[in-house]
């Protein structure tokens, strides 16, 4: 590999030789190590052109740090940093902080870390929130995005809220499948659901606000609000999702500035919040002038019956910024998530989106666009909720079989997971930490409390595995299970918790 342009410099004020500034300049940066045991150095001639010096300057300095053991020169191949360098030479004074492996400075601390999400080679992983990628339309995604990359203008800036063709696409599709009638000036689009939070925390949130959260449910939105100043308190989930009355009380102690949840299918535990408490939790965040910030993250997969419409649905009092992703139907890495909201509140989030990260990948947005605009999406959705749900019945089948007197669950209308209660007498963390020396990736309740404390769950994805994967899948935890020690283990717990991806 060619070297980049050296940083070098010649100080004709300086009375040392310029052979010697030269020599003494390579042997700084191999000192440093921004040049590697191995590297090529430029050629003689393209370095003196660099430095403005005579060629006959480069090659006296070249033959000088030969001498010295800093270069090796291979006939005509070209120079290079001596692979010979002992690390102790490397690491000596002679560079400006390059190799530094500490700050010179105090850093603050970074949020407590998550469990990985991604399974090593060889483990099953029933972790939730990742679709199968092996279903991705990746042929219709390279073509349209090679025709976006062909638009004038395509790879220059853009507007902070996102492509207005893609928002104008993502409306049409909120209509048809979640009721909602958004135009394009109530839509932004940002990379993913995570970037959607992020935005609009900054926006809404100062420090010392009281932000109401799901317990059990999704920890990395958690750390977005405390990122951004807010005082997180965590409310009871019940059978039927968010406890609006625990609400209601919090309200009476003083003033919350918003309430963040998931209602079609709460998260982790899967269940959907009813009429009456969706009509009563309105009202309350109507009087009380507080944010509802509505995650609608796996809407697009419901099996069973028809969906319930969000929260933004029935919002007359304007309360509800809904965020939602494209990254459950394509794929986590593309990074498609979206905001709808008044847009009073998406010009406000745009410009807070202008400082975080100025605009997202405008080729993709027009292919997504047009993937939506000529039906491949929907098509691409149609045939994943099949598949999805035959995965669900699959695992569910599978778990009755194996592992009927450990769990207990009920198969959910729709979403990407089992939530499955554990035996009284089973320590799930145990069982979640033995997972992956049996093969299998899984996620205990402790990953979705409010302080990882124990919780006699285990929350068990399906959109990932096929279906005989997932019989072998349960076959592992079967494994892991025994293990653990089987039913009456007291193991220690303590796991960290986990991303819903």
């Amino acid at each position: 590999m060619r070297t980049w342009s050296l940083a070098l410099a010649v100080d004709r004020a300086d009375p040392a030789p310029v052979v010697r500034q030269v020599a003494r300049g390579i042997a700084s940066h191999v000192a440093a190590g921004r040049l590697r045991p191995g590297e090529r150095l430029p050629g003689s001639r393209e370095l003196a052109r660099i430095l403005g010096v005579h060629r006959n300057t480069v090659v006296a300095a070249y033959a000088e740090l030969l001498a010295e053991g800093w270069v090796q020169s291979s006939g005509g191949r070209g120079t290079f940093v001596s692979p010979e360098i002992p690390a102790a030479l490397r690491r000596r004074a002679g560079g400006s902080g390059a190799g530094h492996r500490n700050p010179g400075f105090a850093l603050g601390p970074a949020p407590s870390p998550r469990s990985a999400i991604a399974a090593q080679p060889g483990v099953l992983s029933l972790v939730s929130g990742i679709p199968d990628l092996r279903l991705v339309p990746v042929d219709a995604i390279a073509r349209a995005y090679r025709r976006a990359l062909r638009r004038p203008g395509i790879l220059g800036y853009g507007d902070p809220a996102g492509e207005e063709r893609l928002r104008t696409a993502i409306g049409q599709m909120l209509r048809s499948t979640r009721g909602l009638e958004p135009d394009p000036a109530g839509l932004m689009v940002t990379r993913g659901s995570q970037l959607a939070l992020t935005v609009t925390a900054r926006a809404l949130f100062r420090p010392g606000d009281v932000v109401a959260v799901e317990a059990p449910g999704y920890a990395a939105a958690w750390d977005v609000f405390r990122a951004a100043g807010a005082h997180v308190v965590p409310l009871p989930v019940d059978e039927e999702g968010l406890r609006v009355d625990a609400l209601e009380a919090l309200t009476r102690r003083g003033k919350v500035r918003a309430v963040y949840l998931t209602p079609h299918h709460q998260y982790p535990t899967t269940v959907t919040l009813p009429a009456a408490r969706r009509i009563a939790l309105l009202r309350l965040a109507a009087a009380e002038r507080l944010a509802v910030l509505e995650d609608d993250y796996d809407s697009e997969f419901h099996y069973d019956g028809a969906p319930v419409l969000p929260l933004a649905a029935n919002d007359p009092a304007g309360v509800v910024v809904h965020v939602g992703t494209l990254s459950k139907i394509l794929a986590p890495g593309l990074r498609i998530g979206y905001v709808h909201a008044a847009p009073e509140v998406i010009r406000c989030l745009a410009e807070h989106r202008r400082y975080v990260d100025r605009q997202g990948d405008r080729a993709l947005e027009l292919a997504v666009a047009e993937l939506i605009e000529d039906g491949e999406l929907q098509q691409h959705v149609w045939r994943m909720r099949r598949r999805y749900a035959a995965r669900r019945d699959a695992l569910a089948e599978a778990l009755r079989a194996r592992l009927a007197g450990a769990l207990e669950f009920a198969v959910p209308a729709g979403g990407m997971a089992l939530w499955c209660r554990t035996a009284p007498d089973l320590d799930a963390d145990r069982w979640a930490e033995e997972g992956p020396r049996a093969g299998v990736l899984l996620h205990a309740g402790s990953d979705f409390t409010f302080e990882g404390e124990p919780y006699p769950a285990l929350q068990l994805g399906f959109a990932l595995l096929e279906e005989r994967e997932l019989g072998e899948a349960v076959r592992r935890m079967a494994v892991a299970l025994e293990a653990a020690g089987g039913p009456g283990h007291a193991g220690s717990g303590g796991r960290t918790k986990g991303r819903r991806a």
